[in-house]
């Protein structure tokens, strides 16, 4: 009887998710964002402690933001998973992949992996005021998010590299002429933006429920394209003031560039809206890695369309053009960057 009442009353609501472990999990990410979002924009950024950064600070930040989203739900596990084994449990198959990609850069130097141990243990402890918040985290969202973002890093930065001018200035380790630390601040980024898209998304259906489909469609597009547009932009003027992310014409970056960044969550917002919204019908793993993996391919394939038929947005340097045939992060290319 409680099972059904919770049922009914995440039924009720018109920003929430149905299923009460995405509803949990949405909000989990929600309540999650200020922390690394204050680390980052309200501390490291204004008061300039960057500029004493080495690629170890770099990284640790990264490390920082990210790893207490994976952890957390691993230490404080909700009842669904509490009769798993860590074998059967989505954060220990999540978690390989990241914690494999987390472990190559740190184990450049043996030195590295103590001082990111003590980093993060002390994070953790005070990460530990988050626990009365979990209930059961949105799993399938976060291999998706991981998939997305992680594509979104090793492929499509070089699209900015190319087409926007834009470059990282800052020391850092690198995969793929990527820095790590993007690869980290990406993950959670993504999870903010898109736990958004997911209940403005909702709360939309339910406001334009009763109007005729075609409407319902053309409003919903409306409202992706400006939240993606918005969130572009807003992302852009958020990182303004870091000085070690660069672009050649900023204005055009905020305008035009803005646009190009949207196409990503043009196409992933409405698809991950999809996981587990639907009463009944649960996603998998396999379903929800090859659903973002659909969504990443889709986005190359627009953001290289605009490579190839319209350029750069604006005169860039003989050595990061992308005019040139092949794909931006071919060997012919990243050696120019």
């Amino acid at each position: 009887m409680r099972a059904g009442k919770e049922e009914s009353d995440c039924y009720s609501s018109l920003w929430l998710a149905p299923n009460p472990s995405k509803r949990w999990g949405e909000l989990f990410f929600l309540l999650y964002t200020p922390f690394w979002l204050t680390l980052c924009l309200g501390i490291v950024v204004p008061f300039k402690l960057y500029e004493s950064f080495t690629e170890l600070e770099y990284l640790l930040i990264g490390l920082v933001s990210a790893v207490p989203a994976f952890l957390l739900p691993m230490l404080f596990v909700g009842k669904a998973d509490s009769g798993l084994a860590w074998k059967d449990r989505y954060w220990v198959k999540a978690s390989v992949f990241l914690g494999l990609y987390l472990l190559r850069p740190v184990m450049l130097d043996l030195s590295l992996i103590w001082n990111a141990v003590i980093f993060l243990f002390l994070v953790l402890r005070i990460m530990r005021i988050y626990s009365s918040f979990v209930y059961q985290v949105a799993k399938h969202a976060s291999m998706w998010i991981i998939i997305f973002s992680y594509v979104g890093n090793y492929f499509w930065t070089h699209y900015f590299f190319t087409v926007l001018g834009a470059s990282y200035t800052f020391p850092s380790w690198k995969m793929n002429n990527v820095p790590h630390t993007t690869f980290l601040l990406t993950h959670v980024c993504f999870l903010f933006y898109h736990v958004t898209s997911n209940i403005t998304l909702r709360r939309l259906r339910h406001f334009t429920a009763g109007w005729p489909e075609q409407v319902q469609w053309v409003a919903e597009a409306a409202w992706i394209l400006a939240l993606s547009y918005f969130i572009a932009y807003l992302e852009t003027i958020a990182i303004s003031n870091f000085p070690y992310y660069q672009f050649v014409d900023r204005a055009s970056m905020y305008t035009v560039g803005s646009l190009f960044y949207a196409i990503y969550f043009i196409v992933s917002f409405p698809m991950f809206l999809r996981i587990d919204e639907k009463p009944g019908d649960p996603w998998d793993l396999p379903r929800a890695a090859i659903d973002a993996l659909g969504a990443a391919m889709l986005v190359t394939i627009i953001l290289d369309l605009w490579r190839i038929f319209l350029g750069p947005i604006v005169p860039i340097p003989e050595t990061k053009q992308c005019l040139q045939p092949g794909l931006p992060w071919f060997p012919g290319h990243a050696a120019q960057i």
